[in-house]
């Protein structure tokens, strides 16, 4: 068997972003890589959008930002004003392709096309098997999430699932200098639903139909609500010119709790989305960077973890959601109505300060959280 220094289970954001910092910190020199994955990441998958100050360290790849954007509530509609943030969007395959084009320069990184079935700490070394080959390394960095893994625990499991189309209009129809970042004026049915609109240009957009819910929904019911808003926004002739779909994991589950020794859970598989919005672009950037320094002090996996207070914030967004997942649009809504764009953001980020965030909880429907906080404690 072939013996790495690295292997990483999964090629994707959290992976490719750790080896490329890995890589400019100069940690990798002469130490041999592998990289794992079933995907050649070779499409454009997925797309990230996160909301940053000013210009940061991923520009170059960000396709399109945003100063400003619309909330709609079920009842009211509303400017966001975003203050020094803007809203950015990452297509995948740009991210791939920017990654991935540093890395291949690089002789002691092997990237290989296949699929991992499972991998075993053996104390002095990790052993990883894959649909074809079987490989050895000193240390493992897995990303490659289990849902059965947060199922068996005991807090609650939400999937930020949904779909996205890519359309051109025949006429100059969206204002691209403004997003819609969240639609709650759609039909809940029972659940958080909202939609996303994110234009690129006049005539070009992504519409996102998004759901915070326990279960996924039929493929085609997807498609038709996309259909439907469309329609009422008063646009019919248009053509798709690309699809996206994902489901992320929502939930405080202490996935370090399944660290080893030798193998450290990241991404998706570690915790690293933030639990209670699904966003991950940003959150990751952010734990990579906690990674970086940590290898260079610590060599005992199970070591690299932080509960804060905010984790407790998502366990309660989340308790309320599982409960009662009609009430996700009046959260939001009560949040935005009330609050600063801005603030919420930096609290998402999970950068304010305590007072900080007693404003933000403020503009949330205390009762429910009153009767989450109580569950929790006791």
């Amino acid at each position: 068997m072939k013996h790495y220094h690295y292997i990483f289970a999964g090629n994707g954001l959290s992976a490719l972003m750790t080896v490329y910092k890995m890589a400019q910190a100069g940690t990798l020199t002469d130490k041999p890589i592998l990289l794992l994955d079933s995907s050649s990441k070779q499409h454009n998958d997925r797309t990230w959008c996160f909301w940053e100050n000013g210009n940061g360290k991923w520009n170059t790849i960000v396709s399109k930002q945003w100063d400003s954007a619309w909330f709609h509530g079920s009842n009211f509609k509303k400017e966001l004003d975003f203050g020094s943030y803007k809203y950015k969007m990452v297509k995948g395959i740009d991210f791939y392709s920017h990654i991935l084009s540093k890395l291949t320069d690089l002789s002691n990184i092997t990237i290989v096309q296949q699929k991992v079935i499972d991998f075993t700490d053996h104390d002095t070394h990790v052993q990883v098997n894959t649909e074809t080959e079987n490989y050895t390394c000193d240390k493992l960095f897995n990303s490659i999430y289990s849902p059965e893994t947060a199922a068996k625990g005991k807090y609650p499991v939400l999937q930020q699932h949904f779909k996205g189309w890519f359309i051109k209009t025949k006429t100059p129809f969206f204002d691209d200098s403004k997003a819609t970042f969240m639609d709650f004026s759609i039909p809940q049915k029972g659940n958080t639903r909202f939609m996303y609109v994110l234009p690129s240009s006049p005539t070009t957009a992504l519409l996102e139909y998004t759901l915070f819910s326990e279960h996924l929904l039929p493929e085609e019911e997807y498609d038709t609500a996309i259909e439907e808003y469309l329609t009422c926004l008063g646009i019919t002739d248009y053509e798709i010119t690309e699809t996206e779909k994902g489901c992320i994991p929502m939930t405080s589950y202490p996935f370090w709790k399944n660290n080893t020794k030798n193998i450290l859970n990241i991404g998706s598989a570690g915790g690293w989305t933030k639990a209670s919005t699904g966003y991950t672009f940003k959150n990751t950037d952010k734990k990579t960077e906690e990674l970086i320094a940590f290898l260079e002090k610590e060599n005992d996996f199970r070591k690299f973890y932080k509960k804060n207070r905010f984790w407790f914030y998502d366990l309660l967004l989340l308790d309320i959601l599982y409960r009662n997942n009609e009430k996700g649009s009046s959260i939001f809504s009560a949040m935005f109505k009330k609050g600063k764009a801005s603030l919420i953001f930096k609290f998402l980020d999970e950068e304010t300060s305590l007072s900080e965030e007693l404003m933000v909880i403020a503009t949330c429907p205390k009762g429910l959280f009153v009767k989450a906080l109580l569950r929790n404690i006791f």
